[in-house]
């Protein structure tokens, strides 16, 4: 029988999300073989999960997306990495502190544009105060601005709208590198939200693959059949593999389902079989 996963989770660990455990178990749910819980900018629930995987049968890769400096956004995505690294550590402190500014700018961008809301209000549902968008959009669903987390992000905090705070620690060669420093493989995450056109991004793709990025994103929630074909034909164009994965952020992205994204979506194992090649693993 064939075996699915999804390499982009998330458990933001807050109010109305799940936590790294649940986040497994919503997995052994929906009948995966495997996982990769890639939290932004941070390894804080990898060890919770992968302890919870070996209970619960499901293979648990330890993977993070770094949001990196970019006129768009840009993500890059580190699987099999060693999340007790000194370096990666050292680099995770400055982003939650950049983090931390970032969510200042927010909330007073939000508050210019007539909202109501506190960051006081956005870190209750956030108890690890690692805050995030998402949070901030819940809140504006939650006082009635808007009529969902996903609309907050369209209109307000989603690149070029006036609440979104640009400012990032990484560039894309800096994450790819560290991520090779700790031992793992790196990938562009849904490459779409770049915003560069197809030549362009291939250009992009080439510097990236020289400074030692793995692959790109082949399967993804937002993907057209079209768009999937697009990207899994240029990654084997430019001699790149393809991860995929739902972008699961269980209730704060509650259209999404682990596993299955809108509905349709199987990433098969093999998927992560070419992973592990490349690693030896």
């Amino acid at each position: 029988m064939e075996k699915y996963i999804d390499l982009h989770t998330h458990s933001l660990k807050s109010d109305g999300s799940m936590t790294p455990a649940e986040v497994v178990r919503e997995a052994k749910r929906a009948g995966l073989a495997a996982i990769a819980l890639s939290d932004h900018d941070t390894v804080d629930g990898l060890d919770e999960a992968i302890a919870e995987g070996k209970k619960q049968g499901v293979e648990v890769v330890p993977a993070i997306e770094f949001s990196v400096i970019s006129k768009t956004e840009t993500h890059i995505l580190g699987y099999f990495i060693d999340y007790n690294n000194p370096d990666l550590q050292k680099m995770l402190k400055e982003v939650v502190e950049l983090r931390i500014q970032r969510n200042y700018v927010t909330t007073q961008r939000l508050n210019e544009l007539g909202f109501d809301i506190t960051l006081e209000e956005v870190r209750a549902l956030a108890p690890n105060n690692f805050v995030g968008r998402a949070h901030f959009a819940r809140v504006l669903m939650d006082k009635g601005y808007t009529q969902s987390v996903k609309e907050g992000f369209d209109k307000y905090m989603s690149v070029g709208k006036y609440a979104y705070c640009e400012k990032q620690r990484l560039t894309a060669r800096e994450a790819v590198e560290l991520i090779a420093k700790c031992g793992g493989i790196s990938f562009l995450a849904h490459p779409h939200l770049t915003k560069l056109p197809d030549d362009e991004l291939r250009e992009f793709l080439k510097e990236l693959k020289g400074y030692g990025l793995s692959g790109l994103e082949g399967y993804y929630t937002d993907y057209t059949p079209e768009m999937q074909e697009k990207y899994q034909n240029m990654a084997a164009e430019l001699g790149l593999m393809i991860c995929g994965g739902t972008d699961f952020h269980a209730k704060m992205k509650p259209h999404i389902s682990i596993g299955t994204g809108l509905g349709n979506m199987k990433i098969p194992y093999s998927v992560l079989e070419n992973m592990k090649k490349k690693l030896n693993k």
